[in-house]
């Protein structure tokens, strides 16, 4: 079973220039993206909303235009926010602002068991590697490329059933845990895992809580993560293409059964990944592919 996500647009000309954006009301954990046309005299430098900024970029199937993805976090409020896009017309800096509105994802609970060693480790060496290996990821992520590497559609890293949606709250053997940041596909250990587009390995080794791991930098700030391999196929710092076989599903690290754990970062925020592949096909890699 898939899941689709219907996608909306709203154009505006309040300002001195057009723009689109995909839900000005998006739920925590979603992804928002902005477009803008080209036009003489301007050039589109970033947006800022409230604390972090995001880059834009040009479109990498489109010459005529520039966009930039705003990421919600999983944990954010419910609330309005003011997104302010700073540009330049001529040698003048400006700066037009718009209101976003976060809504409540209003995401289910669910409860795993799993061995007490994977819930409250102990022990200085096992909780050193897991910070170690933290903040290896959290470093690759806060990473972000003008490089795009995407000419064209994403994929899903696997044709399966799905078992677990992104954003479900995780009770691990009656404790809380935060939720789950992926989605998870049914997977028998050994099912070939697909690169859901174009990339470099920026990560491929096996992990204390996400097993044998592979996360793909597909440039501008988007990683897509593959967790829980038994067998890793892809070597550090190679390129990807689409399609490619990375390696085998498994049940490594912290799990209940084999499956392909899959999650999305956009500029280090862990977004609905499905939600995002949708967003990204549908508005902005919806052009003829590169060849």
């Amino acid at each position: 079973m898939r899941c689709f996500i219907l996608l909306f647009f709203v154009t505006s000309t309040l300002f001195s220039f057009n723009f689109e954006i995909t839900d000005a009301s998006i739920s925590n954990g979603r992804t928002s993206l902005i477009k803008f046309k080209k036009e003489k005299n301007i050039v589109y430098e970033k947006i800022t909303l409230e604390k972090r900024t995001y880059r834009v970029y040009k479109n990498p199937l489109d010459a005529s235009e520039v966009y930039a993805l705003i990421p919600i976090s999983y944990y954010a409020k419910p609330k309005n926010i003011m997104a302010t896009i700073h540009y330049k017309e001529g040698s003048k800096k400006l700066s037009k602002s718009l209101w976003l509105k976060v809504e409540d994802g209003k995401y289910k609970k669910e409860e795993i068991h799993v061995s007490k060693s994977k819930v409250n480790p102990k022990g200085k060496k096992v909780n050193k590697r897991i910070n170690k290996e933290y903040h290896e990821a959290m470093n690759i992520y806060a990473t972000s490329t003008k490089q795009n590497y995407l000419h064209s559609k994403f994929i899903l890293p696997m044709d399966s059933f799905i078992t677990s949606d992104f954003g479900k709250a995780r009770v691990y053997n009656d404790t809380l845990k935060g939720y789950h940041s992926g989605t998870d596909f049914r997977a028998k250990v050994g099912t070939p895992i697909i690169a859901s587009n174009d990339g470099v390995v920026v990560l491929s080794k096996d992990r204390f809580y996400s097993g044998g791991t592979v996360i793909l930098d597909h440039g501008q700030g988007i990683y897509t993560c593959y967790y829980h391999m038994s067998k890793l196929d892809a070597k550090l710092g190679s390129k990807i293409k689409k399609g490619e076989v990375i390696g085998l599903s498994g049940q490594s690290g912290r799990v209940t059964g084999p499956h392909l754990h899959f999650s999305v970062r956009v500029d280090g925020v862990q977004v609905d990944p499905l939600q995002f592949v949708t967003l990204m096909n549908t508005n902005l890699l919806n052009k003829e592919e590169i060849q």
